[in-house]
């Protein structure tokens, strides 16, 4: 009788690990539209109070979240009238349009047209004022407002650059010390122009204002 030969057993493949569930992070996750209602409700409060006036009850109020949800997110009535003054600052930015004098007439219009604006004027004296008796705001205002916005003198300088209208720097601690310069220049013509002389910033006068930031750079006029 001729030899049988046994197959192997088949073993059924192992099964797929099942990958564990995502963990969950401690607490309830942080509302976006929870965070806007009270950046909004912060620069009203401001505009119709006052730095004095304003409490963070009141604010949680207008925004219609608890004071725990707000304490919760920013610890003191001064880091959240910064992040309400900065939220309107983030949406500045500096797009290409094609020459640098275009690319500054579109950033002065955009901030003269935020600064505009009731809430932003009464929230940015405000915080001048506190500023000044308030090293940790002062602080703060610098980390939170005005360093972001140097970004886009740099943003801005290096579109030029690009676009071969002017040579790269060869000086990092110079060209540190001009993006300082340029930008106290513009920040503070047009803040003093709005909110302390009180006259209109016009698309005239942005074009005026650029070109004679551009004076020294004939060739970057248009």
């Amino acid at each position: 009788m001729a030899p049988t030969t046994r197959q192997p057993a088949e073993h059924p493949d192992p099964p797929a690990a099942v990958p564990p569930p995502p963990a969950r992070g401690k607490g309830r996750p942080r509302s976006a539209a929870a965070d806007l209602a009270i950046l909004d409700a912060t620069r009203e409060a401001l505009a119709e109070l006052g730095w004095g006036g304003l409490t963070m009850g009141d604010v949680a109020q207008r925004a219609g979240v608890a004071k725990t949800t707000l304490y919760r997110r920013w610890p003191s009535k001064s880091e959240l009238v910064v992040d309400a003054i900065a939220s309107l600052f983030d949406q500045l930015e500096c797009a290409d349009h094609g020459s640098l004098q275009a690319d500054i007439e579109a950033v002065v219009a955009r901030f003269a047209e935020l600064l505009s604006l009731p809430e932003t004027q009464a929230a940015l004296l405000a915080l001048f004022a506190e500023g000044t008796r308030d090293l940790h705001l002062r602080r703060r205002i610098r980390e939170r407002i005005v360093q972001p916005q140097k970004v886009l003198v740099q943003l801005g300088l290096a579109n030029a650059q690009a676009r071969g209208e002017m040579d790269p720097e060869l000086d990092p601690a110079g060209a540190e010390e001009e993006i300082d310069i340029i930008f106290d220049t513009i920040a503070g013509t047009v803040e003093h122009r709005l909110l302390v002389s009180g006259e209109p910033v016009t698309p005239d006068w942005v074009r005026r204002f650029a070109t004679l930031l551009l004076n020294p750079f004939p060739g970057l006029l248009h």
